[in-house]
């Protein structure tokens, strides 16, 4: 597979604080990608270097075969990036606004069409003439993507698009994502809403502290880093019993719901034959599947 986004070696440092610490990172043209992890831990950084506004340390990143440094024109060209704050241009009104952004990258008249497009598709048509100060939040942050959008980019990275908008323009992104995707465009979505990032994303990284700490297929990274979990009610006067009966297990109870992590799916029949034959009494019995929140909180805590 040809290479969308190389981070090779990259560090970011602010004085004594390592924002970002030797992240060695290849993203795949036509991925839809996902790059997690806790708040401070260096993905705005990496995404700010990507763009060019924040220079490394040291190391280097090419998007498109082109060095974000050596070759800023030709790497800015091939990405689009919605950032988390709203940064607009109050002058202009949303179709002015994205037109101009396309000229900047050399679009001209021949992409009004993908424009008027990416207004329809997020919803922003009756909204093509408003000025964007006169905008509700949730509209700006549309703008913003479809400014990201203007010119076209193979590369589009997204840093937290859905914070704070509504459930419609959820949809309504991801739709239009998944068909941006599917026709060749590399797609890079960091996000806090992780049950996005399971079911959007092939593949994820994690970072924590600056350095990568996960890198793998979604549903591989969920399978080797997470367990079922088995939830039974028990009464709460057997609770120091069933502690003792099943020490080999991890367990945990917490308002008489006993919690056992399962190594093995066999171990079940094992769990319930010991409560029999200590005449341990239990009232409902369920599984929990592993999901990516769990993997996350296991491979970012401190």
């Amino acid at each position: 597979m040809e290479k969308a986004i190389v981070f090779k070696n990259i560090k970011k440092s602010y004085g004594s604080v390592q924002a970002v610490n030797g992240i060695n990172l290849t993203i795949y043209q036509g991925e839809f990608f996902g790059l997690l992890g806790p708040n401070g831990a260096g993905k705005s950084t990496l995404i700010n270097m990507l763009a060019g506004i924040v220079k490394s340390t040291s190391g280097s990143i090419k998007a498109m075969g082109f060095d974000v440094e050596k070759n800023y024109q030709e790497a800015r060209h091939s990405l689009g990036i919605v950032p988390q704050e709203l940064v607009f241009d109050p002058f202009f009104n949303v179709r002015e606004m994205l037109r101009f952004q396309a000229g900047y990258f050399g679009k001209g008249r021949e992409n009004y069409n993908w424009i008027d497009e990416v207004l329809e598709r997020l919803d922003l048509t009756e909204k093509a003439f408003t000025n964007m100060r006169q905008l509700s939040g949730g509209m700006k942050r549309r703008a913003l993507i479809a400014q990201a959008l203007a010119h076209r980019p193979p590369i589009i990275v997204l840093d937290e698009p859905t914070a704070g908008v509504d459930v419609e323009l959820r949809q309504r992104l991801w739709a239009f994502m998944k068909d941006l995707n599917q026709s060749g465009h590399t797609i890079v979505l960091t996000t806090h809403y992780l049950e996005e990032a399971e079911n959007l994303c092939k593949r994820i990284a994690m970072v924590n502290r600056g350095k990568l700490v996960a890198l793998d297929d979604t549903k591989k990274l969920i399978r080797k880093n997470s367990s079922k979990n088995l939830n039974i009610k028990i009464d709460s006067k057997d609770e120091q019993k069933v502690l003792k009966i099943l020490k080999n297990f991890k367990v945990f109870i917490e308002n008489e719901i006993l919690t056992i992590t399962l190594e093995k799916l066999d171990e079940l029949n094992n769990i319930i034959v010991l409560l029999k034959k200590n005449k341990i009494k239990f009232f409902d019995i369920q599984t929990t599947e592993p999901d990516l929140e769990k993997v996350f909180l296991q491979m970012t805590k401190k």
